[in-house]
């Protein structure tokens, strides 16, 4: 069975090339040339997977995606962004919006195919732990679930998108040491990197609200300028003064929510 692409973009031109590039190419492809039009059509078809565009008529497309994301029918769908505002704060606000990537237009067709099976591929590799034996699925105060794309977080359960989920289980295979940014970008979305790196930045920062007391000091994944990133766990008797460390935090800001 073909994979089935939802292609959502109003120049006609670039619809057309693009949707007769990747039919070529064995993609079954759907067309929509506005935002509502593309959101019948996410929830009709539950593609494999949609190319945006930012810039639609009726319903933009960071708008979309944001609907998109938060539809359980339509959550779980990878989603490229292809727009021609290639600048940091424009990828920023589509990555924050749910998107999975982003290409800058004018872009190459072949690019646009790898992009594509990379992001396939991520959405429909076997569960963590089924092939190797040896990777790691808890160390510390984190447990990762990948089944329910989750983690067990001081013994508390945090959702996670699957980015962050598989960012979070690369970081974890080499805790303590630092990670370069081609690595995870290999590893994490499956290209050969390039020099913006913006990407996993954005989604450090994710995790790191949703796991950092303090997200602006983090603790645990911690940033080593010009080398990457190093999740940094606690242990033994290290992993009891985190524990007593958060449980006072916790009551300070009860105690000033009170005040």
């Amino acid at each position: 069975m073909k994979p089935c692409i939802l292609l959502i973009e109003d120049d006609q031109d670039m619809r057309d090339l693009v949707s007769g590039h990747l039919e070529h190419s064995g993609f079954d492809v759907q067309r929509a040339d506005d935002g509502i039009k593309g959101q019948a059509l996410a929830l009709q078809y539950t593609p494999d997977l949609i190319l945006l565009d930012l810039m639609l008529p009726k319903v933009d497309g960071l708008t979309l995606c944001q609907r998109l994301r938060r539809d359980e029918r339509t959550a779980g769908i990878p989603i490229l962004m292809l727009t021609a505002l290639g600048g940091t704060k424009d990828k920023v606000s589509g990555f924050n919006s749910g998107a999975d990537d982003y290409l800058t237009k004018p872009f190459d067709l072949e690019e646009l195919q790898v992009r594509i099976k990379a992001l396939l591929r991520r959405s429909d590799r076997a569960p963590l732990g089924a092939s190797n034996q040896n990777e790691i699925l808890n160390y510390g105060p984190l447990t990762l679930v990948p089944e329910r794309f989750e983690a067990i977080w001081f013994d508390s359960p945090v959702r996670l998108t699957h980015l962050e989920f598989e960012l979070l289980h690369c970081l974890l295979q080499r805790h303590g040491q630092t990670v370069a940014p081609s690595l995870i970008l290999k590893e994490v979305w499956g290209y050969e990197p390039d020099d913006d790196i913006e990407t996993i930045r954005v989604h450090v920062r994710h995790l790191r609200t949703k796991l950092e007391p303090d997200p602006r000091k983090p603790r645990f994944i911690k940033t080593v300028y010009g080398a990457g990133y190093c999740l940094e766990l606690p242990t033994g008797g290290q992993l009891d003064d985190v524990v007593s460390l958060a449980r006072e935090e916790r009551k300070q800001q009860g105690d000033r929510a009170t005040a």
